[in-house]
């Protein structure tokens, strides 16, 4: 019999297909990763990065009002410090004066409204770019985890909404939390990076903040690839040591993490496009090799469809200019 029923009844045009698209984009869906450095009218272009760039604090101001009147409402900081403030423990990361701090002082300033996430890792601050101290040529551990939880209570005092843990060390999240209550910081969520995969796809995001392991590679730390099942108990024991909101990270290529973890877990799922992501996108572009704006598009809106609430993206600007 000639079917009665057509799905193609329902893409007939741009306003049917609208009306019944399951996932759509939006401005309140993206979260922007920002680097900043020291100086003055700095605008520094990351050379694996194309149109993307690391700020001095006067030109973070005027880049986060920008943000704000594109309705981008959520800023996660990364700072990019001299080598000379680096050592084994990230001492320069607890100073109460130092470019983080003072990052997140200039978006309030600036922008009180702006959600301030900010990243919580030794990598940038670590002589041996390492995500935790080095001892004997290992990673350890719960002294790492001390430091993770004195970082994350200076952000906090400086006027963070969130700290974000990226480091993968057993237990942080609880250390963090710790801290965070006993210095009266009650209302200062986590976004937990529950399922931090290692990647290749990290590349261009370790040039922009000079932070590539000086030895040796974060296999002992960061996730296997291979592994999907051991992401669920990452992010179990996350929250249940007190994450707000838990992370997959890299995003294209763990969507099927991403899908699990949001089907899983009642709590909000971010993502995040990492920079070797971008990078292949305006690479490909560039070339003539596909078309920028439906790829972006398509690959932001795969996020949406696996069950991500949040999406970390570095295409934020350019995805609200697209979608008008």
């Amino acid at each position: 019999m000639y079917p009665y029923n057509r799905q193609r009844r329902l893409r007939q045009n741009n306003a049917i297909r609208s009306l019944v698209r399951e996932n759509n984009l939006n401005p309140n869906d993206f979260l922007v990763p920002l680097f900043v450095v020291d100086g003055r009218d700095v605008q520094e272009a990351i050379p694996s990065m194309p149109n993307y760039y690391r700020f001095s604090l006067d030109r973070l101001e005027k880049e986060v009002k920008i943000l704000w009147g594109l309705g981008l409402k959520a800023v996660l900081i990364f700072a990019k410090v001299s080598d000379h403030l680096k050592d084994n423990e990230g001492r320069e990361a607890l100073n109460p004066n130092g470019l983080m701090q003072k990052a997140i002082q200039t978006v309030k300033q600036a922008c009180p409204e702006m959600l301030v996430m900010t990243d919580v890792a030794l990598d940038p601050y670590s002589s041996y770019g390492h995500d935790g101290v080095v001892q004997n040529g290992l990673i350890v551990n719960d002294a790492t985890n001390a430091i993770l939880a004195e970082m994350s209570v200076s952000h906090a005092n400086a006027g963070a909404d969130f700290v974000a843990p990226s480091d993968m060390m057993d237990g942080r999240v609880l250390s963090i939390r710790k801290a965070l209550e006993n210095a009266s910081f009650f209302n200062t969520g986590i976004m937990s990076y529950s399922a931090k995969y290692a990647s290749g796809f990290y590349g261009p995001f370790r040039d922009a903040l000079d932070s590539a392991p000086g030895f040796g590679d974060k296999k002992t730390y960061q996730m296997d690839f291979g592994n999907g099942k051991e992401a669920l108990q990452e992010v179990a024991a996350d929250i249940d040591e007190g994450a707000d909101i838990v992370m997959v990270k890299p995003g294209m290529a763990y969507l099927d993490v991403v899908s699990q973890v949001a089907q899983t877990f009642s709590v909000p799922v971010a993502v995040y496009q990492v920079s070797g992501e971008y990078a292949m996108i305006k690479a490909a572009a560039e070339k003539g090799w596909l078309n920028h704006d439906q790829i972006v598009i398509e690959s932001l809106m795969a996020f949406k469809r696996a069950g991500a609430q949040i999406i970390a993206t570095y295409f934020a600007k350019d995805v609200v200019k697209i979608l008008g």
